[in-house]
């Protein structure tokens, strides 16, 4: 394998000389750097980025932390952040926890520990501590759907907004009787769509009519059983609010299990939307959250931390984008 020191032989120059030219720290002549970007070539050079890394102090590297990846938002953002930071010249390490908070702290662990200059992460909630002291030991952190630390920058959407707005529709349509499948509130974006719901419910005058489990609600399954106890609990059900995409998938197929209609006799909504809903036999209505967006500006958060010196850090900010109502079949 060619070293620096075979490039310089080969473009008869010294070391820092071809150093100045391949890092474009310094002045190097325009013939000088051809005949030194000829020898790169000709010998197959490959820099160390590595090396060059931790000479710098910079790894050039974010690792990203999400819960899972599979029929998620997460899949849609995660792809944001690579595309993002390919572009910026950084590259990514991903860890998915599975919303398990011990897995979490190892991963965390793991990239304080190995060669990252950021961290983006969708955290559990019950790793504050160690994610406040990976920050304060010069990573930058952002969090991205999930605002855990008010202290550490955050890119989320406005889930009470979802969950209040949603009722109002519901209710425009017709609806008097509208349940919610929810997840753990100990998450944020869970417990603001609830406190939505609730205070609509409130407005309103209407009942609650909630499904929620201490574990976490992201699986087909779960919208499947929870579909069944909430119309245990109200046969007289009109409407169903599933908090994710993957539960009003598991509710579709517990309705149609259960030969209810949708949405002549039920109407439902998924409250944090994917493009997935819209390939359903029955396409669901959906709150679309910008995915994409959310990964782009959380990348160049970061990345802007990053690179400031560090006695001009950004300040914290909290970004909260809005939803947007699309229309489908199941409303």
């Amino acid at each position: 394998m060619a070293t620096l020191k075979d490039v310089a032989r080969l473009a008869c120059v010294d070391v820092s000389t071809v150093s100045r030219a391949l890092n474009n720290t310094s002045y190097v002549h325009p013939d000088t750097k051809a005949r030194i970007f000829a020898a790169v070539k000709e010998l197959s050079y490959q820099p160390n980025v590595l090396a060059q890394g931790l000479r710098q102090g910079k790894r050039h590297t974010i690792g990203v932390v999400v819960p899972r990846l599979y029929l998620t938002l997460f899949a849609e953002i995660t792809q944001s952040i690579e595309l993002e930071s390919r572009k910026l010249g950084y590259a990514t390490l991903l860890c998915h926890t599975e919303d398990n908070h011990a897995i979490e702290k190892e991963c965390l662990n793991r990239l304080r520990n190995g060669f990252v200059d950021g961290i983006i992460i969708a955290g559990t909630g019950r790793n504050g501590r160690l994610i406040r002291d990976i920050h304060a030991s010069g990573i930058a952190v952002t969090q991205i759907v999930r605002k855990q630390e008010t202290s550490i920058s955050s890119v989320i959407a406005d889930y009470d907004a979802c969950g209040y707005e949603t009722v109002k529709y519901l209710f425009s349509k017709g609806c008097r009787e509208i349940g919610l499948i929810n997840g753990p509130t100990t998450l944020a974006p869970y417990r603001e769509r609830y406190n939505g719901y609730q205070r609509a419910i409130g407005e309103l005058g209407l009942n609650e009519t909630c499904a929620v489990s201490l574990e976490p609600g992201n699986s087909f399954e779960y919208g499947y059983q929870c579909t069944k106890e909430l119309l245990a609990q109200n046969p007289d059900l009109d409407a169903i609010m599933a908090a994710v995409d993957i539960q009003g998938m598991g509710a579709l197929r517990a309705l149609k299990d259960m030969d209810i209609h949708v949405p002549d006799q039920m109407r439902l909504i998924s409250l944090t939307g994917h493009s997935i809903g819209g390939l359903l036999e029955t396409s669901m209505t959906s709150l679309e959250i910008p995915a994409y967006e959310i990964g782009e500006r959380a990348t160049n958060m970061t990345i802007k931390e990053i690179e400031s010196p560090s006695d001009a850090k950004p300040s914290v900010q909290h970004l909260v984008f809005s939803a947007v109502l699309v229309e489908r079949e199941s409303s």
